[in-house]
C-alpha cells in the first residue's frame, strides 16, 4: 500500500497524493546554451520525463531560465547552492518549482527568506539532503551522515519552509549506498506527509548505477514509499529516464512502453535465445505503447511464459511456437522465428494505436 501523502503541484504536474509516480532527471548541459538545454529537455521529454531540472550556478544561467521555459511543456526546477541571492534572482524568472539544501546556503535566516518569497509566488520547494554536504550544525552534534541525521536536517528545514507558508514543499533524503538511503527515507516517511523524492545519490556509472537505483528505489517504492523519483546515473541523463520508466514498470506504477520477458538460458536451450531477445528489444525501441513480449527457449517454461505474454515466441531447435494472448497461432520454421514474431508484433502495435 502506498504511503499516503500531501498532493503538491510543481507547474502543471501534480507530485504525491493519488498522482502517478512522475519521474524526473537533470540536465548536464550548460544552462545558458539555451539551444542545447532544450535540446536535451526534449530528448528527456521523449524518453518520457515528467519533470526537469537545470542548475543554476550563476546570473547567465538564470537569465537563460525564461527562454527555456518557454520552449518545453515541462515543469522547470532550478537546483540552487551556495548563492542564495540566485534564489530569488530564478524566482523573479518565473520557474515553478526550487531545489534548495540547507547545508549549502549559509543562514538558517536566508532559507527563511527564501521560503517566504516562494510562498508568496506560489513555487514548489524541495528540500534536498545529501549525506555529502549535510548541515554542519547535525555533523557538530557528533552525528555523521547517517540515516536519521539525514532526515533530521530534512525534515528541519521542511519545518522552516512551512512556517514561512510554503505549501508545495517535498523532501528527498539521499545517501550514495543504498542501506542509509533506505533507513533515511524510512525514517521520513514515519515522521511527515510531505511528498517524497526518492533517489540514490552519486549512484555510479550506467552499470552500477542502475543496479543501486534499482535496488534503493524499488526497495522504497515496493514499500510504498515515494512520490517522485530520479536515478543518478555518470551517464545521459535520458538513460536515467528510461531506467526510472523500467524500475517504476516492474513494479507495476507506471507502463513504460513494451516489455521483453525472456529465459536466463540452460542447456536445455536449442536456439541463440540471447542474440533474439536482443534483436527484440532492438527493434520494441522505437514503440512507445505498453506490450509484452516472450522470448522463451525451453521446453520447462517457454510455452507457459509465451503464452503469459500479448505476444510470446517458444523455440527450439526445430522451429518454435507463436503465441497471441495466449493463444498458440501457428508454428513457426527456425530461420523465420525473428521475422514472424516481429511481424506479430507489429500487428498488434497498429491495432493498439489505431483504436
Amino acid at each position: 500500500m502506498r504511503r499516503i501523502s500531501k498532493k503538491i503541484r510543481v507547474g502543471d504536474v501534480a507530485v504525491g497524493g493519488d498522482a502517478p509516480v512522475t519521474v524526473q532527471s537533470m540536465t548536464n548541459t550548460d544552462t545558458s546554451d539555451v539551444e542545447a538545454t532544450l535540446a536535451q529537455i526534449r530528448e528527456l521529454e521523449a524518453a518520457g520525463c515528467d519533470l526537469v531540472r537545470v542548475a543554476v550556478p550563476d546570473d547567465r544561467s538564470a537569465d537563460a531560465l525564461p527562454r527555456i521555459m518557454e520552449g518545453t511543456r515541462l515543469p522547470v526546477i532550478a537546483d540552487l547552492h551556495f548563492d542564495w541571492r540566485l534564489a530569488f534572482y530564478v524566482m523573479e524568472q518565473g520557474v515553478p518549482g526550487i531545489r534548495i539544501n540547507p547545508g549549502t546556503l549559509g543562514k538558517r535566516e536566508r532559507v527563511g527568506e527564501i521560503a517566504a518569497e516562494a510562498a508568496r509566488r506560489g513555487i514548489a520547494v524541495r528540500i534536498g539532503v545529501n549525506s555529502g554536504s549535510l548541515e554542519r550544525r547535525f555533523l557538530e552534534k557528533g552525528e555523521r551522515a547517517e540515516a536519521e541525521a539525514l532526515a533530521a536536517s530534512a525534515l528541519d528545514g521542511a519545518e522552516l519552509v512551512a512556517s514561512r507558508g510554503v505549501e508545495n514543499i517535498k523532501l528527498s533524503v539521499k545517501a550514495s549506498d543504498v542501506p542509509r538511503t533506505i533507513e533515511a527515507y524510512r525514517f521520513t516517511a514515519a515522521r511527515c506527509d510531505w511528498p517524497l523524492h526518492v533517489g540514490v545519490t552519486e549512484a555510479g556509472t550506467l552499470w552500477s548505477g542502475t543496479i543501486k537505483s534499482a535496488v534503493g528505489i524499488g526497495a522504497l517504492l515496493s514499500e510504498g514509499i515515494g512520490d517522485t523519483i530520479r536515478v543518478s546515473l555518470t551517464a545521459s541523463p535520458v538513460e536515467e529516464v528510461r531506467v526510472g520508466r523500467k524500475i517504476l514498470d516492474s513494479l507495476g506504477l507506471r507502463e513504460s512502453g513494451p516489455e521483453v520477458v525472456s529465459c536466463p538460458t540452460c542447456a536445455r536451450t536449442d536456439y541463440d535465445v540471447i542474440a533474439m531477445a536482443e534483436r527484440v528489444e532492438r527493434e520494441l525501441e522505437s514503440l512507445s505503447i505498453p506490450i509484452r513480449v516472450a522470448v522463451m527457449g525451453c521446453t520447462v517454461n517457454g510455452p507457459g511464459e509465451a503464452r503469459e505474454a500479448d505476444i510470446g515466441l517458444a523455440g527450439g531447435r526445430d522451429g518454435g511456437l507463436l503465441f497471441v494472448k495466449g493463444e498458440m497461432v501457428r508454428k513457426v520454421p527456425s530461420e523465420s522465428m525473428l521475422e514472424e514474431l516481429l511481424k506479430e508484433i507489429r500487428k498488434m502495435a497498429s491495432r493498439i494505436e489505431e483504436a
